[in-house]
């Protein structure tokens, strides 16, 4: 399972579970616009390099014993419905398989609780559907307690957020490298926040501001689950993949800070190295790895920026000691 702190809720391809399991985990009814409110539930979700599609179900998650019970999940290309036009032309490719995505599905820790708010408020194309037994899916709105949850929020204790700590690594990468997950903050003795942390307070979209050369990028994020760092600066030299390939590796700076609010800043080093003869080789751990991106405003600080770190994701409407969540610390 890949974890991932930019999105909240578990996704299981449906191929894992095998059909005996996927098929008999109870379905999520209660879309608000469907007239029965006995239609199944399914969703579109959108990630950085793709979407799923697959029904909501609902299912008993157990991690590291933790349990969440009855929870609301994605069972992903489980074949229950065909995929909606406006989700599989949201210009992505189809990520629903374990070959496309890396992984036999996503355990999503971000901050946020539910992972689409706004969908029970407004009929949001590409995001939640009702599938009737006859007929096409259609959009609707989904109540907050029927949506995919992030597990960490219906635990009974140490339900505040997450720490991810990993090894620095040593020069040019390793094959591989072993961390460590913790759930809650400040709430046993292995999961306390540091006075000295860095603390970047949350909008209520998960994003913080992050500056870098001058310019900021309202939209940025600590992301586990994107394997390099993302960001667009066209002095940097990349490939047809969108690979920074710089002819030596580059020693760079970005100024992380909440998008209001005068709490303090935080200066992050970084390095941007050959991305793309890196990936070549057989290692698969890097600290330095990056890519391009056209869209603006975004700032991705994928899984280069664990390394060597102990990174907190405190979830929305939690408290933490003194601080309120969201937020994320380092």
């Amino acid at each position: 399972m890949l974890l991932d702190t930019g999105s909240a809720g578990v996704r299981v391809m449906a191929s894992a579970l095998g059909p005996a399991l996927a098929g008999s985990l109870p379905a999520q009814t209660g879309a608000t616009d469907d007239p029965t409110h006995n239609a199944s539930i399914s969703q579109c979700a959108i990630f950085a390099s793709g979407y799923t599609w697959g029904s909501v179900k609902r299912a008993d998650v157990s991690i590291g014993g933790k349990l969440a019970g009855s929870l609301p999940v994605q069972i992903v290309s489980d074949g229950a419905n065909p995929t909606p036009t406006d989700c599989a032309s949201r210009g992505v490719v189809d990520i629903g398989s374990v070959a496309q995505l890396g992984a036999n599905g996503v355990v999503g820790i971000g901050s946020a609780v539910r992972d689409f708010p706004l969908a029970a408020q407004y009929v949001l194309p590409a995001t939640y559907y009702y599938c009737p037994s006859s007929g096409p899916c259609a959009n609707t709105r989904v109540p907050l307690d029927t949506q995919v949850m992030n597990p960490v929020a219906d635990f009974t204790t140490d339900n505040n957020g997450t720490i991810i700590r990993l090894p620095s690594l040593q020069p040019g990468g390793q094959a591989s490298a072993t961390g460590e997950l913790v759930f809650g903050i400040g709430t046993q003795q292995n999961n306390a926040l540091p006075s000295t942390a860095n603390i970047i307070p949350l909008d209520s979209n998960g994003f913080f501001t992050t500056t870098y050369k001058g310019s900021a990028f309202g939209n940025g994020v600590i992301d586990s689950g994107s394997n390099i760092t993302i960001f667009g600066d066209t002095a940097i030299p990349f490939d047809a993949w969108g690979r920074y390939t710089p002819s030596t590796t580059l020693s760079l700076s970005a100024v992380l800070k909440p998008t209001s609010g005068a709490l303090k800043s935080a200066t992050v080093p970084f390095q941007v190295a050959n991305t793309a003869s890196l990936l070549a080789g057989t290692y698969a751990a890097f600290d330095n790895i990056a890519a391009y991106t056209s869209v603006s405003g975004y700032f991705i600080w994928g899984l280069p920026f664990f390394f060597g770190r102990s990174v907190y994701t405190a979830l929305s409407g939690s408290q933490a000691g003194p601080q309120s969540g969201p937020f994320v610390a380092f």
